[in-house]
């Protein structure tokens, strides 16, 4: 990747994000949404947390991502949201990385890599492309076995 990653984020602070973020993705099952979470932090704080709805709300847009970058965007009175931070269960899909790098988002970190629609790595890179007018820096893998178990045991339980 291209952009540096904040030197001053700790491995203790990921992990205790990415936990929130689990609560959140676990939210998702009382209204049969895939379980992805997702929580914004500014100055070490949450100041959104949200997780998928398209099912609840029938809004195809309703990814955990989006709906925290918004409630983000709200609770600081700017879209910009460059001194954020957005921690989420599993890598985003392209829609929500065009999301991530029009917010001008400070960092992504995410859980679970996405080697069928990830647009932040596994499929496509648009949080890194050259082409686009903002780049953002990520952590990618952040307590990776607790969000791939949950989406496993939820598409598991789906089939069956």
């Amino acid at each position: 990747m291209g952009i540096p990653v904040p030197a001053d984020v700790t491995t203790d602070e990921l992990n205790q994000w990415m936990t929130r973020a689990l609560e959140e993705a676990r939210a998702a099952e009382a209204h049969r949404d895939v379980p992805v979470g997702a929580v914004v932090i500014r100055d070490g704080n949450v100041i959104a947390a949200r997780h998928n709805e398209r099912e609840l709300s029938g809004d195809p847009t309703a990814h955990a991502e989006v709906l925290a970058l918004r409630d983000a965007a709200a609770a600081i009175g700017n879209w910009h949201l460059e001194e954020c931070i957005l921690v989420v269960t599993l890598e985003p899909c392209v829609m929500c990385a065009g999301a991530i790098v029009n917010s001008r988002l400070g960092l992504l970190v995410f859980g679970a890599t996405d080697p069928k629609a990830g647009a932040s790595g596994s499929c496509f890179d648009l949080t890194d492309s050259k082409v686009l007018n903002h780049r953002v820096p990520r952590i990618a893998g952040v307590l990776n076995d607790e969000s791939s178990q949950l989406l496993k045991a939820f598409f598991a339980a789906r089939r069956n």
